[in-house]
């Protein structure tokens, strides 16, 4: 499964070692004209090369995924268009959504088990930029829109016919865009805002993106110590299944310091196990930390609604936002419907581009 890339590829005008332009996080969508907003999707940011019969994937950190995603690799081997640098996004789509548990599983060391795994679940690459289509010919000084023109007009035709390759959807209508942003589609993980008139610029922030959040009520199952200090650190945040097992999610960590002392009495007023009675901190996931299985267990008495940004695996992927205490709430209405819910209100751009 070991590929050399040779000259053609290095030679093409834009280096492999080239850094993807970055976002900078924004608390709202820009308004006015020379914006184009896009959906930020959740996958594996990345640059397709290609050179003749030479195609190479690199990940925004600089190394190769070509070994990971074989059918990916094959189906921009296939394109029409012989020499091109793009700029885009590896998704994996699953059961109506976007997997980012299913993109790191890609990540494996045999080869025998990524050409499973591609053939199980394949990945697709979603375009949203165009950085060279003729070799020797960078397009990084032009403005976005010519870029994104050129984007469309060498490359639409072929995407929309080829499984595994797709163009990003784009809107210039902000009420659009708040629309994709604020309707809680579970496929994205946000919205982009670009300038129509910016060059590409590697490595910089030039860009706006602002993430879609959800919120949920979770029973507080356990809490943890600050390192160093018996005041309470982070609440540990469970749901209950459909068997009716609490079942740890994930952490919020946002206590505001004046409110740790007495929170913490509380908390300790309800310290019994087990606290969380399906699927428990400290079990094996790639979340786990070495201080993984220092908590302390609760009864189950306490709801907090808590702010997320996204679910991978049926866990908080990232830490928390507290937002309120939810004494109003039973723990028992914590379930993990409230996900289902979010996705079902879903509406946003269509994942049939994923299948295309």
């Amino acid at each position: 499964m070991g590929r050399v890339v040779t000259g053609k590829v290095a030679a093409l005008g834009v280096p492999l070692t080239l850094r993807p332009m970055e976002a900078r996080a924004a608390a709202d969508l820009p308004a006015g004209v020379g914006w184009q907003y896009e959906p930020k999707w959740d996958g594996f940011r990345c640059l397709a090369f290609r050179a003749d019969g030479e195609v190479e994937i690199r990940a925004k950190s600089g190394k190769s995924l070509s070994r990971f995603f074989p059918e990916v690799l094959q189906q921009l081997g296939a394109l029409a268009a012989r020499h091109f640098v793009l700029d885009g996004e590896l998704t994996i789509a699953s059961n109506g959504t976007i997997s980012f548990e299913a993109l790191q599983a890609r990540l494996h060391p045999a080869a025998s088990r990524i050409r499973q795994l591609a053939a199980a679940t394949p990945a697709t690459f979603i375009a949203f930029d165009c950085l060279l289509c003729a070799p020797g010919q960078p397009l990084l000084s032009q403005p976005f829109a010519r870029r994104r023109a050129r984007l469309d007009r060498v490359f639409a035709p072929a995407f929309g016919k080829t499984g595994g390759l797709a163009l990003t959807p784009f809107t210039r209508d902000l009420a659009e865009a708040r629309r994709w942003l604020y309707h809680r589609h579970t496929s994205l993980d946000g919205v982009l805002a670009k300038r129509l008139d910016l060059p590409y610029q590697p490595g910089v922030r030039g860009m706006l993106k602002v993430k879609c959040l959800r919120t949920a009520d979770c029973v507080v199952g356990g809490f943890r110590y600050e390192a160093g200090s018996r005041l309470v650190g982070s609440l540990l945040l469970g749901l209950y299944d459909e068997a009716g097992l609490l079942n740890h999610v994930g952490f919020t960590s946002s206590i505001p310091a004046e409110a740790k002392p007495d929170l913490t009495r509380r908390l300790e007023k309800l310290v019994a196990a087990p606290g969380f009675t399906g699927a428990a901190p400290g079990g094996p996931s790639r979340w786990s930390t070495p201080r993984a299985s220092q908590w302390q267990p609760l009864r189950p008495r306490l709801v907090v609604e808590v702010r997320y940004d996204h679910v991978s695996g049926q866990r908080f992927r990232h830490g928390t936002k507290l937002v309120r205490w939810r004494p109003d709430k039973s723990p028992r209405q914590c379930t993990f419907e409230q996900l289902a819910q979010a996705k079902a209100l879903a509406s946003a751009p269509s994942l049939d581009i994923l299948r295309a």
